[in-house]
C-alpha cells in the first residue's frame, strides 16, 4: 500500500473529488477481483490532498475472465505493476476508508467510466465493511462531459474532449497513474464549468 499525504483542507464541508481507478481480472465483483485499487484526492482548483493506492489479492474462489485475462497479456507491464506487494481485501479497504476519513472535506468518488470502477469499490467496501463512505453515489466523468459539451452521450468519450480538458499524463493501465492523468482532466472540465453562467 501506498499512502502519501500531501495537504488537507481544513473545511470539512468542502467537497473533495478522489479520481479513482480500478484494476480487475473481470466484468463484475464476486465471480472476478478487483485487482488494485487509486485515489487521488483533489480540491476544486486542483491542488492534490492525498494519493492512495493498493494492489490486492485475488478473491477465493475468483476467476479471471478469458476476455479479460487475453487483455492483460497485452499488457505485461500493469500485469506486473498490479501483482506486487499484496494485500488482503479486508485490509486494504479498511486503510482506504480510514484515508478517505482522514481528508478534510466529503469524498466525492469520481471515474471514468464510474459504473464500472464504482461497481467494484462499493461491492468491496460493502462485503469487507459493510459501510461506504461514498453512500451508492459517484460522479461519471463522461455524463459530465455530456453535459458541457451538450452531446449524445456516445459522443461525449475522451476523444471528444476539447484540448483544454486533456492531459499531457499517460494512460497505462496502472491504477494510480490512471487516476492522476483522469483527475487533471476532471478539473479541467470542473473549472470550465464554473466558469458557465449560472442557472437563476
Amino acid at each position: 500500500m501506498t499512502v502519501v499525504t500531501i495537504k488537507q483542507s481544513a473545511v470539512k464541508t468542502v467537497e473533495i473529488y478522489l479520481s479513482t481507478d480500478i484494476e480487475a481480472d473481470g466484468p463484475i465483483p464476486g465471480p472476478h477481483s478487483m485487482l488494485s485499487l487509486a485515489s487521488v484526492a483533489l480540491s476544486s482548483d486542483g491542488t492534490v490532498l492525498g494519493e492512495f493506492s493498493a494492489n490486492l489479492e485475488s478473491l477465493d474462489d475468483a476467476t479471471m475472465h478469458p476476455r479479460v485475462a487475453a487483455w492483460w497479456q497485452t499488457e505485461p507491464a500493469a500485469w506486473r505493476a498490479c501483482r506486487e506487494n499484496l494485500r488482503a481485501p479486508a485490509l486494504v479497504m479498511a486503510d482506504y476508508l480510514r484515508w478517505i476519513q482522514s481528508l478534510k472535506g466529503r469524498p466525492v468518488f469520481v471515474a471514468m467510466p464510474a459504473g464500472f470502477d464504482f461497481l467494484f469499490v462499493y461491492w468491496y467496501f460493502i462485503r469487507f465493511l459493510g459501510e461506504s463512505p461514498f453512500g451508492h453515489s459517484a460522479l461519471d466523468m463522461k455524463s459530465f462531459a455530456m453535459a458541457l459539451l451538450g452531446s449524445e452521450f456516445r459522443k461525449a468519450g475522451k476523444s471528444a474532449f476539447p484540448k483544454a480538458w486533456q492531459t499531457s499524463l499517460p494512460h497505462t493501465h496502472i491504477a494510480l497513474e490512471d487516476a492522476r492523468e483522469q483527475g487533471e482532466s476532471f478539473i479541467a472540465m470542473l473549472q470550465a464549468s464554473r466558469a458557465r453562467p449560472k442557472f437563476s
